[in-house]
């Protein structure tokens, strides 16, 4: 059975994909589930703005990712931890701490998902890897100092 994808489906595609399926996992998921319509003569072109909506959004969420990788990668981040004699911290920085402190400095939201970190322990210069998009991949320096 040929479907139209409503929403993205992991494992089978993206709004407004036309995807070809087994008759029962459309009448007992896409369907009920809301995911997916029957494809017909009138819902191919319907297709078509869903496709064009889709790559419109997903250019300009590149876009704006884009320009916060350009504004983050020239910026230096100042994180204070408590930390004893030899530069070992009580603990260890977090990206929800990356996350507060970026957002502190700079005024940029960024989910604390999106950052890909070590576990900092240590005082000093780190390096931690933000992907805020498919495409979009940067890295931002963190100075860790004691408090």
């Amino acid at each position: 059975m040929k479907v139209i994808l409503r929403q993205d489906v992991d494992g089978l595609g993206k709004r407004g994909d036309i995807c070809d399926v087994k008759d029962g996992h459309a009448r007992n998921f896409l369907f009920p589930g809301h995911k997916a319509i029957k494809a017909s003569e009138g819902s191919i072109a319907q297709a078509a703005s869903m496709r064009r909506s889709r790559d419109l959004k997903e250019a300009a969420d590149r876009a704006s990712a884009r320009t916060v990788a350009d504004k983050l990668t020239s910026t230096a981040i100042k994180v204070t931890s408590k930390a004893g004699g030899e530069g070992r911290l009580f603990g260890s920085v977090t990206n929800a701490d990356v996350a507060a402190a970026i957002k502190n400095q700079t005024g940029v939201d960024i989910d604390k998902r999106k950052i890909v970190a070590p576990a900092i322990k240590t005082t000093g210069e780190h390096t931690v890897t933000v992907k805020l998009h498919a495409d979009v991949e940067f890295d931002v320096t963190i100075n860790v100092t004691a408090a």
